[in-house]
């Protein structure tokens, strides 16, 4: 068991600098094995593989950006699963009833969406049983 502050964040500390140390060395790396070929076709914006077109003020459906809100939703689901299994053998069947009432909460507000249709992406236009 460790008796000191030093004792317990030194693995986190450990971990922080090997990661820092690794990602630099690759970036380090890259840029020095890279190639450095500059052209106009290199300078283009990445678009999917597809040829830009169009200008950068382009209107999203909102759709996207409720895609993208249930996306931050469901990652913040899977983070409190972390602390949950760290101290679930302290609380035993308290902590199992607890994270199966989070789910099944999380589930009801998935199946809503999914009902309502906010994970469709196809226009309305598309389906015969929807009218425009």
């Amino acid at each position: 068991m460790p008796t000191s502050y030093t004792e317990v964040y030194f693995p986190v500390l450990l971990q922080a600098v090997i990661a820092i140390a690794v990602a630099a060395l690759m970036l380090g790396l890259s840029h020095l094995l890279g190639k450095k070929v500059r052209d106009r076709v290199k300078d283009l914006p990445y678009e999917s593989g597809m040829v830009p077109t169009g200008d950068a003020r382009h209107r999203f459906s909102v759709k996207f950006y409720l895609v993208g809100m249930l996306f931050i939703v469901f990652d913040i689901e899977a983070i409190f699963l972390y602390p949950w299994a760290v101290v679930y053998r302290e609380l035993r069947m308290f902590a199992f009833v607890e994270m199966l009432v989070f789910i099944l909460l999380i589930l009801c507000g998935f199946f809503f969406i999914w009902k309502k249709g906010a994970l469709d992406w196809s226009y309305a236009a598309d389906r015969p049983d929807e009218k425009q």
